[in-house]
């Protein structure tokens, strides 16, 4: 089904404080509707398979809707932001695959685990991280795999920022493993931490020239896109916005007292993709002027993003317990993006 809905081409001070524009129309199409709290969307042959924050995994092809039975030795924990989040395939195994998830053991916890497919079952087959702090909010839960093949990992500061500034802590991070679960020599700090001082990443991308990315949630507006780099320190809770102290990373962009609580993030010809929850539509950000616009707009909280073949890929967030969900939600829409 295509809906029409207004696209804004609005550009935003560098800080997120003023709006000015015009709109255009664009057509957005329904790929998959009916979907429970979905999370994560990836390529899969020629298809997607999405993750539900409930427990579930969605083949998606043609417009068919399939469920991919999963089955854990620990259960999934879904409470509050927590459950099942992200979900990635192997680059070179379409039958292995990793997850990101919340379960409970005396408090929430998070951990990465490897599954394989069997007769069209996942099944766990390994942990590669397990006791990452977790709680009812702030857990992360975006996986990507990079530029050098190895698996990076963002995770949220379990509400407690001082997690975040300390290095021997897994949370409030974002984490660097090999796809077989080892420690990449050189990682920073000799464990699994890549950089730190986050508060709730939620979306990571790459560059054409290998430069990463990453999207987190602030606290009263104060969403930041970063620049990532090894061993750097980005700040929470010390400092956020445009505050400074030695040895923290300022934001590339911040939004100041607004909010978009930025999601799942991707990039295409010099410009990121953001998935905004609060903000209820797509961003794209230029990387060369820090100018922003608004992609897509249909009044849906957006979870995650993943361009295709000129397409935007976008996840709705309706059902998650802070939207309002209408006809068909929750729902993987294709929305075609400006040649």
């Amino acid at each position: 089904m295509k809906k029409v809905f207004m696209l804004g081409v609005l550009m935003l001070a560098a800080c997120g404080t003023g709006e000015s524009g015009t709109s255009v129309e664009s057509e957005a199409e329904d790929v998959a509707t009916d979907l429970k709290v979905p999370w994560m969307v990836v390529e899969a042959g020629e298809g997607f398979i999405v993750s539900e924050r409930e427990g579930g995994l969605k083949q998606i092809t043609e417009g068919r809707v399939t469920d991919q039975p999963l089955e854990l030795n620990i259960p999934i924990h879904a409470s509050g932001e927590g459950g099942l989040l992200g979900f990635i395939l192997h680059p070179d195994d379409p039958d292995t695959a990793f997850i990101y998830h919340t379960y409970f053991d005396g408090g929430e916890k998070n951990r990465v685990v490897e599954l394989k497919r069997e007769e069209g079952t996942w099944r766990e087959s390994d942990v590669l991280i397990a006791d990452i702090p977790g709680g009812r909010v702030h857990n992360g839960g975006r996986m990507e795999i990079g530029p050098d093949g190895d698996l990076y990992i963002t995770t949220g500061d379990a509400g407690n920022g001082e997690y975040s500034q300390d290095i021997e802590s897994l949370a409030g991070k974002i984490l660097r493993i090999g796809l077989d679960g080892s420690l990449p020599e050189d990682n920073p700090f000799g464990n699994e931490v890549y950089s730190y001082g986050h508060r709730n990443p939620q979306g990571i991308a790459w560059n054409d020239e290998g430069t990463m990315y990453a999207a987190e949630h602030g606290s009263d507006g104060h969403d930041e896109i970063n620049r990532i780099e090894p061993g750097a320190n980005y700040g929470w809770p010390l400092v956020e916005g445009d505050e400074e102290q030695e040895g923290m990373k300022v934001p590339l962009y911040h939004t100041g007292n607004d909010t978009w609580a930025p999601s799942g993030i991707s990039h295409a010809a010099g410009t990121l993709y953001i998935a905004a929850l609060r903000g209820t539509k797509i961003i794209a950000l230029d990387l060369e002027t820090l100018e922003t616009s608004t992609q897509y707009d249909e009044g849906s909280r957006m979870r995650d993003v993943h361009i295709k073949d000129g397409s935007i890929y976008a996840l709705t967030n309706n059902t998650d317990g802070r939207g309002d969900p209408g006809e068909g939600d929750d729902r993987l829409i294709r929305i075609t993006m400006d040649e």
